[in-house]
C-alpha cells in the first residue's frame, strides 16, 4: 500500500506507528502521520490498541503525531502537552 500511495502522487498516508518503519524504507522521501501515540505515563489506551510512545514513533519514522485523549482529556492539557514533548 504504501507503494501504491507513492506512485498515485500523494505526498504521504497515514499509517500505524507499527508499520512507518516499514513505510519508510519503501518511501524515504514520504509524509507520515501516525496516530495512537501515547506516553509512556498512560496506562488508558481508550480504543486505541496499537499504540506507541511519542519518541518510538519518531524514531520509527513518523512525520507527524497525533496524541489527542493523553492532552484534551488531561486535567491540565498545558501541562501535558509539556511533559510529552520533554520525552522528544
Amino acid at each position: 500500500l504504501t507503494l501504491l500511495a507513492k506512485e498515485s502522487g500523494i505526498d504521504g498516508l497515514v499509517c500505524s506507528g507499527h508499520e512507518v518503519a516499514a513505510a519508510r524504507k519503501l518511501w524515504p522521501g514520504g509524509f507520515f502521520v501516525v496516530p495512537g501515540v501515547r506516553p509512556a505515563t498512560a496506562g488508558n489506551h481508550a480504543d486505541q490498541k496499537r499504540v506507541m510512545t511519542p519518541r518510538a514513533a519518531l524514531d520509527a519514522g513518523a512525520s507527524i503525531l497525533v496524541i489527542g485523549r493523553p492532552i484534551t482529556q488531561a486535567e491540565d492539557p498545558d501541562a501535558a502537552a509539556r511533559a510529552i514533548e520533554a520525552t522528544l
